[in-house]
């Protein structure tokens, strides 16, 4: 089935799309990525999209803290029981049992692990409901009054959500391990949807409170539609799946061993988010939806980049795990300059342009300048990190081929530790410093701080860094995690890494484009933020590849040569 199909259409799965069958038809690692990127990169345009509007009508303040946090609070669900736990432990399995020819095995476990999934998320759904009013208190605590109430209706809404996103993943690993990689990352466009035509279509006939609520609908909405859109395609795949409870098949018992590690990874990370969310509620108002607005630019090269090459090499890293050291070494170095290639240009945009691409998403309606100066802080702390985090996702998937869950979870409580203390540490120093303890009685920042010369000043008045100290911490404790991991996988298959010239060549080609970007920006003047936006970071990515082209960089040959057969065939 192509990813071009509609649901219905009968056609015979050709060879290359069984996993029982190989041949040359098979997609390549990297036809997979680029699907898989393809993807992610629809749905987290349609979360920018849904950002942006967010920031419209309801801005940084208390409003946009509560369902920020509503969104994130749940999601403790999903990120136990989704896809980063069945990534660890069913896609593997599944995956063989496919390779191996065993596919009535393979259709029986898959129904097993669905009613497994279905009954623990239920059952978590239903806590959630039940225990709004405790889990508000105990993980925002700094919301009092009205804001804590309302934070209290919006998770009893969202909660059964996440229900449907576990669900969604166990589709995802279903159509992974048949090389079916498109539909599955561009599922969450539905849910994304429902929550942007909420607020388009009620943003101005609700009070802030009611359209809060609306938007939590929808997102519950969404959630199910996240699901049901891939339904139609796994069934085709699964014809004769049916969910059961039969926890003693071996499979289904090697899953959940292999699930329990990364479960445990998965908590202290959710313990990791929810410390943030408890930091954060203390700090002034505004500084969770801050810390929100910067997050969702900051994990987008993330989603990308790191997760598209590490999703689409799981799969196939598992069917050949039998290949050697030697092979799963030379695909994690390979798949790690794949990754720079295109993140490092993302942190040096991030660092020294990310006030023109906030101000283009997010500046208008209730979304002001100060607000845009505070995200690019925010952004700035968070990418201090970026390469790091997306180069542990293909790490993670290296271990994950190796049947070791165990490593990353010890790893991933090491990053929280330090995260956590890092984070504290750094946010009580930011949030120490008064507004009026710079610039003579409101907070100046300079725009040679933020631009390095090419803005005007930008007064900040009332406002505290308290979130720029919490992404700082972040992002440090990402490289904790990356050298940690990197050493442990060199003494399993040897040492990892992208060639460090070619690294160099990347970050030289990111600077000529961030000096491009400068050129046009002073050029163009005051205008249009939007308009701004596309044509500075227009001559970035111009300037970018073509020195990539220049430079000789290996990626950069890929993607020509992808866009001259894309040319050949649309000509």
């Amino acid at each position: 089935m192509s990813d071009e199909e509609l649901p219905g259409t009968p056609a015979a799965p050709d060879p290359a799309e069984k996993g029982s069958k190989k041949g040359a038809g098979a997609p390549s690692s990297r036809a997979s990525s680029s699907l898989v990127a393809a993807g992610i990169f629809l749905s987290r345009i349609s979360g920018l999209i849904r950002t942006a509007v967010f920031a419209r009508y309801l801005g940084a303040g208390s409003h946009a803290d509560v369902i920020t946090a509503g969104l994130r609070m749940p999601n403790v669900l999903q990120n136990l029981l989704g896809e980063g736990t069945l990534s660890a432990s069913f896609i593997p399995v599944y995956s063989e049992l496919l390779e191996e020819g065993r596919e009535e095995e393979a259709t029986r476990f898959a129904g097993a692990i669905f009613g497994l999934l279905s009954v623990i998320a239920g059952l978590f759904a239903l806590a959630g409901i039940l225990l709004a009013p405790l889990l508000v208190t105990v993980l925002l605590p700094g919301f009092e009054g009205d804001r804590r109430e309302l934070s209290i209706q919006v998770v009893r809404i969202i909660f059964p959500m996440t229900g449907f996103l576990v669900l969604s993943a166990w589709a995802l690993g279903i159509l992974n391990s048949h090389r079916k990689f498109f539909l599955s990352y561009i599922a969450p466009v539905a849910w994304n949807g429902a929550m942007i035509a909420t607020l388009l279509l009620l943003g101005r006939q609700l009070t802030a409170d009611g359209l809060v609520m609306a938007v939590a609908w929808g997102a519950l909405l969404g959630g199910a539609l996240q699901f049901l859109v891939q339904l139609p395609w796994v069934l085709r795949l699964e014809p004769r799946f049916r969910p059961s409870l039969n926890l003693w098949m071996a499979p289904v018992r090697e899953a959940v061993r292999n699930a329990g590690p990364a479960i445990a990874g998965r908590g202290v990370v959710q313990i990791s988010a929810w410390v943030d969310l408890l930091l954060a509620s203390f700090l002034a108002a505004g500084a969770v939806a801050v810390i929100g607005y910067a997050q969702t630019l900051y994990l987008l090269p993330i989603s990308l980049f790191g997760m598209s090459v590490a999703a689409a090499e799981l799969p196939e890293l598992s069917r050949n795990r039998s290949g050697g050291t030697e092979a799963l070494r030379l695909r994690t170095n390979s798949g790690l300059e794949q990754i720079a290639f295109f993140v490092i240009p993302s942190f040096v945009a991030f660092v020294f342009l990310g006030d023109s691409l906030i101000a283009a998403l997010l500046q208008r309606g209730e979304f002001s300048r100060t607000d845009t100066i505070l995200v690019h802080l925010t952004l700035i702390g968070f990418s201090v990190g970026l390469v790091a985090s997306t180069a542990t996702r293909l790490f993670s998937s290296t271990f994950f081929a190796l049947r070791d869950t165990r490593t990353p979870a010890r790893v991933a409580v090491i990053r929280v530790m330090v995260a956590a203390l890092l984070g504290l540490f750094l946010m009580t120093q930011f949030e120490a410093v008064p507004a009026q303890s710079i610039g003579g009685g409101s907070l100046v920042i300079p725009a040679r701080l933020i631009s390095w010369g090419l803005l005007t000043n930008v007064t900040i008045e009332g406002r505290h860094l308290g979130a720029v100290g919490l992404a700082l911490g972040s992002g440090l404790a990402a490289w904790v995690e990356w050298d940690l991991l990197r050493r442990a996988l060199r003494v399993r298959i040897g040492a990892v890494g992208p060639r460090m010239r070619v690294v160099f060549r990347m970050l030289v080609a990111a600077l000529l484009a961030t000096v491009a970007g400068w050129v046009v920006r002073l050029l163009i003047g005051e205008m249009n933020p939007l308009v701004a936006g596309v044509l500075i970071f227009s001559a970035y990515g111009i300037v970018y590849f073509g020195a990539a082209i220049a430079f000789r960089l290996p990626e950069a040959d890929r993607v020509t040569s992808l866009l001259k057969r894309l040319s050949r065939r649309t000509g």
